[in-house]
């Protein structure tokens, strides 16, 4: 086994321990792993990512549910537009991206740039989320919002999810309490089933475009929610609020690590 491997598994550890102690976050440090440190092309990673991100939600969706903190009917509600937009991104926007998207000069951004870039933006998207309290999140619950917007939210977050192959419950979750006036725990809880059929969904539609290294991915996935026990065992001895906001402030900066490397 080569060194960068040994990295990856160690990676994969750290993000389920990172799942497993604040309930979210760790998948979006999967894309990164899987593309700078074991040398993944970002399409196929994203795709990975989508499989690791789906297994692992899966064991934290069961953990929840049997807690009384996850609401299967509103989950499969929201589900149903953004897996519609997970698969259909995956299986023909993704495949179909232009390998050049700019060319000016001597400069040329490139699919794989593009797509890393993409991520990046929306992991600065994510590390405010995890920045920012729980009471200001509560207080959308003020604002009404009919299901058709909840529809289009459903299928705007599925593309994007679809995209970066990030799970993609930092914007479920808002959208949860704003939506179905969830209690921000079983906002995550529930967030965590629509991340698992999504990212299933959505990796299904990457089978029929790319050749999957099976054994690579389940053991990486293995790992990973290894980690997650490991996780939700030490949450019970760490504050997981303080945790989450220090690693919203890694994750902003991981974005501008990207940023400086792809542009």
């Amino acid at each position: 086994m080569e060194f960068t491997e040994i990295l990856g598994y160690i990676g994969a550890l750290i993000v389920g321990l990172i799942l497993g102690l604040v309930g979210g976050g760790g998948s979006i440090l999967t894309v990164p792993i899987l593309v700078y440190v074991l040398g993944y092309n970002p399409v196929i990673a994203t795709a990975y990512s989508l499989f690791v991100v789906g297994s692992s939600s899966l064991v934290g969706s069961i953990q929840k549910f049997r807690k009384g903190l996850a609401d299967i009917k509103i989950g499969l509600a929201f589900s149903f537009p953004s897996f519609l937009a997970v698969y259909f991104s995956r299986r023909y926007l993704v495949p179909n991206l232009p390998e050049v998207f700019l060319n000016i000069g001597s400069y040329t951004l490139t699919k794989e740039m593009a797509i890393m870039t993409f991520f990046a933006l929306v992991m600065l998207l994510a590390s405010y989320s995890m920045i920012k309290t729980k009471k200001e999140i509560e207080e959308l619950k003020s604002i009404q919002q009919p299901y058709y917007k909840t529809f289009i939210q459903g299928l705007v977050i599925g593309t994007v999810t679809g995209i970066i192959g990030a799970g993609g419950g930092f914007l479920y979750v808002p959208a949860l309490v704003l939506w179905a006036k969830l209690p921000m725990k079983k906002a995550v809880g529930t967030s965590l089933i629509i991340v698992t059929i999504n990212s299933l969904i959505g990796f299904g539609g990457d089978l029929q475009t790319i050749k999957v290294e099976w054994l690579f991915l389940l053991s990486f996935s293995a790992i990973t929610i290894v980690g997650i026990l490991i996780g939700g065992l030490l949450s019970k001895f760490i504050s997981g609020k303080k945790l989450k906001k220090g690693f919203g402030w890694f994750t902003f900066l991981m974005a501008i690590y990207i940023f400086y490397k792809e542009i």
